[in-house]
């Protein structure tokens, strides 16, 4: 495998990973160093495995070099990421799978994503004043524990489309959790930012603390036992090992029983959760197909707004060091996220408007918005028609703080087959509650705090029982007449919609290789002001934006893009520098 050594798109350099923290209340992760030991981009000829730790990847690969399919590796990659990068994913939380199978030559979705529990109710996140609670005071604890899906979700996409034993797929991870792994420097960072949230529930605060109750420095060489255990128990009993019995009873026990923040799961939640297989969204742009997952997550439909919104003004010809042409995307974005908070919630519960929202005479209105010289000087969500024809009335903005930590790894086989997956317990150490060696998720606070408006409309991502709460989570696959040629996707909460639009139109507009459009400096924006990476070339463009209207708010946008391009001369993989991702082929 070859690996180059330079980031560099268009003059906009990114300088890797940095320790500081730049004013960035909202991360869901801090910027950590990352581990440099591992290729965080490299070229093979059949098959890759691009994860966000160096052993996952590693594990991914070992299950293709034993004659398994890339869904083989993704089980393996997530089993041993709920180890080694417990902050972000594992057997208490969730994710969607989008899946290109070279046999069918179909794109394939499945929705793992947490669920209410059946006894939620709508008003759960409001305090006593009836208003929304603080963020951190929903999080930790049990009340913002969702129904866990991950081992669901991999099961289900096993039975699919995997080929060796399942049990084989839990081996690396078992062997590490007993023999033990080095902690990183960016888990040792993030546990030291914990401090006393971590330290909530004793399991957890024995787990990453030390006997004194210092945190765990980088090097410290971690063992989990009881994760060990839990996977063998699957191993011999298969899911139902986790969702009946002794680990589900558990799980509900420690939910139920917090000290402080109860929850309300149930052993009928776990007994009954499902996943779900959908059809993925796609629409024709920049003369190629982008698919991405659909609802209950909005991070496929906004990225193909945004695409669909930049295309007819010609967004393959402009600079990527213009202002003029981030304020094109910009407001492109800005009026994706004003249809995603109107329209977009779990479909079994809400009547979405979805192929309204990306028909081409939709997109073609609200395109001509942005011409004009500056900055849109307000935004609001579209009137997209519903499947019958008819308009619909918007319903109300919610609240929703959305602060996921999450984990991203994409995998082409030697078959062909190549996936696309975005796994998560929502913030950072999810709900700080552990249960038999895994971390459990606040998922729940995706959900809008608040449950109606002020005119009393409900809210579409209000909580519900049973529902899924909306995400941004956004893996894509990319075609070029019906086959393959790029899978993509990122962490980062709902700045995950603007790491991956930026990454695509890089790549498909400008012509970027994957190396240089996961390591570009982000400019990006939600619902306004501007957020331009700090430390990176992209500053220069302040000056410019501010010229044209737009707050702008400087500061470290701690992305973690994995991508894998099909190409005449192999796989070109790349692992975002700003983590510890890496990337494994042959």
């Amino acid at each position: 495998m070859r690996f180059a050594t330079a980031f560099l798109l268009a003059g906009l350099v990114v300088q890797g990973a940095r320790a500081e923290q730049v004013s960035d209340r909202f991360a869901p992760e801090t910027a950590t160093v990352a581990s440099r030991a591992a290729p965080q981009q490299g070229t093979a000829r059949t098959d890759m495995v691009v994860a966000a730790h160096p052993l996952a990847a590693r594990a991914g690969l070992d299950m293709l070099e034993a004659g398994g399919t890339a869904v083989d590796a993704l089980v393996a990659a997530q089993m041993v990421l709920g180890l080694v990068e417990p902050q972000s994913s594992g057997l208490g939380g969730g994710g969607f799978l989008l899946h290109y199978s070279s046999e069918s030559k179909d794109v394939t979705s499945i929705d793992g994503r947490e669920t209410a529990p059946a006894a939620a109710t709508p008003d759960m996140f409001l305090g006593d004043d009836g208003k929304p609670l603080p963020f951190f005071t929903a999080v930790v604890g049990g009340k913002s524990v969702g129904t866990p899906a991950t081992l669901r979700l991999m099961a289900e996409a096993h039975r699919r489309h995997g080929r060796l034993p399942f049990a084989d797929l839990l081996e690396p991870a078992i062997r590490l959790a007993e023999q033990g792994f080095p902690v990183s420097p960016r888990l040792a960072d993030l546990i030291a930012a914990e401090g006393d949230r971590l330290k909530h529930d004793p399991a957890a605060a024995a787990y990453f603390f030390d006997a004194t109750g210092a945190p765990l420095k980088a090097g410290a060489v971690l063992r989990n036992p009881a994760y060990a255990d839990t996977l063998r128990r699957i191993a011999a009993g298969g899911e139902d090992a986790f969702y009946r019995g002794e680990i589900a009873a558990d799980i509900v026990a420690r939910v139920t029983g917090d000290a402080t923040n109860p929850g309300r799961l149930a052993t009928s939640d776990l007994e009954n959760y499902t996943v779900i297989a959908r059809e993925p969204v796609c629409n024709a742009v920049f003369s190629v197909e982008v698919c991405g997952m659909g609802l209950p997550s909005s991070g496929g439909i906004a990225i193909l707004q945004i695409l669909g919104l930049v295309e007819p003004w010609g967004i393959e010809r402009m600079s990527p060091q213009a202002p003029e042409t981030w304020r094109l995307i910009g407001d492109a974005s800005r009026l994706a996220f004003a249809d995603r908070e109107r329209w977009l919630a779990d479909p079994a519960y809400v009547r979405a408007p979805v192929s309204g929202l990306l028909a081409s005479g939709y997109l073609s209105l609200r395109a001509k918005l942005l011409d004009g010289p500056g900055a849109l000087p307000e935004v609001s969500p579209g009137l997209p028609a519903f499947d019958d024809g008819a308009l619909w009335p918007p319903p109300p903005a919610g609240v929703t703080p959305e602060l996921p930590s999450t984990t991203q790894v994409v995998i082409r086989d030697a078959d062909g087959d190549i996936l696309s997956y975005t796994g998560t317990i929502e913030n950072g150490f999810g709900s700080r509650l552990m249960v038999r060696g895994f971390l459990l998720n606040n998922e729940l606070t995706d959900f809008s705090f608040a449950p109606a408006g002020s005119d009393g409309i409900p809210v579409a991502n209000r909580v519900e029982g049973g529902k899924r709460p909306r995400s941004s989570m956004a893996p894509m696959i990319v075609l070029r007449d019906g086959l393959p040629i790029l899978a993509i996707g990122s962490p980062g909460g709902s700045r995950i919609i603007g790491f991956v639009a930026q990454a695509l139109i890089a790549h498909l507009a400008w012509k970027r290789p994957v190396a240089e459009i996961v390591a570009m400096p982000h400019v990006l924006n939600r619902f306004g002001p501007f957020e331009v990476e700090a430390g990176t070339a992209a500053t220069a463009l302040v000056p410019g934006l501010q010229a044209l209207g737009y707050r702008v708010e400087v500061q470290d946008l701690n992305s973690g893009l994995a991508a894998i391009a099909v190409t005449p001369n192999g796989l070109e993989g790349a692992a975002d520098p700003r983590r510890e991702g890496a990337v494994y082929g042959r």
